[in-house]
């Protein structure tokens, strides 16, 4: 159990004036839930739910992954009553019946009473969390998507390494600089077109993704991601964009950019165990978990089917660095 050295009475009140004053902030946020994830790790699922409670009660938004460890914990606590409380509330946060249907963990709750209960709710509760979304910039943000995959595509299908640099130059590259024009017009004026606003983050993380991957030449070039990053970092603090998609982001720059002789986050390509400190190093900095908090929850992931829902999964799974 994570310990400060400070009685239980004081370190609640603390808690308690930190999140009452702060409840924009989201560099406290993910903080917060760093905490949770400790405790996850020492097994005291008690006090993990009880925590993730505190952030969901003194945000006015959470991120979905949040509602759904929060509903697991409770089950893992034996508390059906309260997971199913917070299965409403993730209904409530985009999550879909058919997406939780698919949860192995939360199995035993689609047979009890309480589950024809929630499938009644669910539509409503589903118009609800649309009519929180700006679905104007979604549209744009999905027409941004959409062109940026057919780029993608016709610079994948150029044969040899030659054609696709001369298709980089001469195509991908005014396309990305109209891309994040059209970005940063859009972060000004509305906001990062992520979770909270849109309820897609890959689309824009994607564009992003591709824009530092693309092309070796490209990148290794280009100034717009740069100049675009404070504005990135200033989103993760508003709760625009979630810290570990950024760090998918970047890390496919920094690959590029340094001939991947460069330690990153470690989301892209396994590290080795003499890159984890680096690595630890720029985590920090970012304020997301460590590659050891990292490892610990896959070990209770294992251990009891819960799901924590990990940055990289499908490009790095399990334990870094072992």
């Amino acid at each position: 159990m994570p310990s400060w050295g400070l009685p239980s009475f004081l370190i609640f009140c603390l808690s308690f004036n930190a999140f009452a004053f702060q409840k924009t902030n989201y560099t406290d946020y993910h903080k917060a839930v760093l905490v949770v994830e400790e405790y996850i790790t020492t097994e005291d699922y008690k006090q993990a739910l009880s925590e993730i409670e505190t952030i969901i009660s003194s945000y006015d938004f959470v991120f979905l992954k949040e509602y759904k460890i929060a509903a697991q914990l409770a089950l893992k606590v034996e508390d059906k009553p309260k997971a199913f409380q917070l299965l409403e509330k993730s209904i409530a946060a985009g999550w879909s019946l058919k997406q939780i249907k698919k949860e192995r963990f939360l199995k035993p709750l689609t047979t009890s009473n309480h589950w024809a209960s929630l499938v009644k709710k669910n539509l409503a509760m589903n118009q609800s969390y649309e009519n929180k979304l700006n679905l104007d910039l979604q549209e744009v943000t999905k027409a941004m998507y959409k062109k940026d995959q057919k780029m993608a595509w016709k610079y994948l299908f150029r044969i040899g390494q030659k054609a696709k640099e001369r298709f980089a130059n001469k195509k991908v590259k005014p396309h990305a600089l109209e891309q994040m024009k059209k970005l940063d017009s859009i972060i000004k004026v509305q906001g990062y077109p992520g979770e909270k606003l849109i309820d897609e983050p890959e689309w824009m993380s994607t564009i992003l993704s591709h824009h530092n991957s693309v092309s070796d030449n490209f990148v290794k070039n280009d100034t717009l991601f740069d100049a675009m990053r404070p504005q990135l970092l200033k989103a993760i603090t508003k709760g625009e964009l979630n810290p570990y998609e950024f760090a998918m982001i970047e890390d496919w720059r920094i690959a590029i950019t340094s001939d991947r002789q460069k330690t990153g986050y470690g989301y892209l390509e396994y590290l080795k165990p003499e890159e984890i400190s680096a690595s630890d190093t720029l985590r920090k900095q970012l304020g997301i978990r460590s590659v050891g908090l990292r490892n610990q929850l896959v070990d209770i992931q294992e251990k009891t089917g819960m799901n924590f829902y990990l940055a990289g999964a499908g490009w790095v799974d399990g334990k870094i660095g072992e």
